[in-house]
């Protein structure tokens, strides 16, 4: 139930996934990625936590 659980958003490329919360932004899980990539990742979802919160916000607040 994604609207139950915290604020979280989903990576998916080529059978790699990895699930991060974002408040505060940190690793919940890991499938496949490198430990370079994952470096990477966390940076842009880092960066863009702001703007993930917001849509998380918009989007499940309406469901409520």
């Amino acid at each position: 139930m994604e609207g139950r659980e915290p604020a979280h958003i989903h990576v998916a490329h080529t059978g790699r996934y990895a699930k991060f919360w974002l408040e505060p932004v940190s690793v919940a899980d890991v499938r496949g990625f490198r430990g370079h990539e994952m470096t990477e990742i966390r940076q842009i979802v880092g960066e863009n936590a702001r703007f993930f919160l917001e849509r998380w916000h918009e989007y499940f607040g309406a469901k409520g």
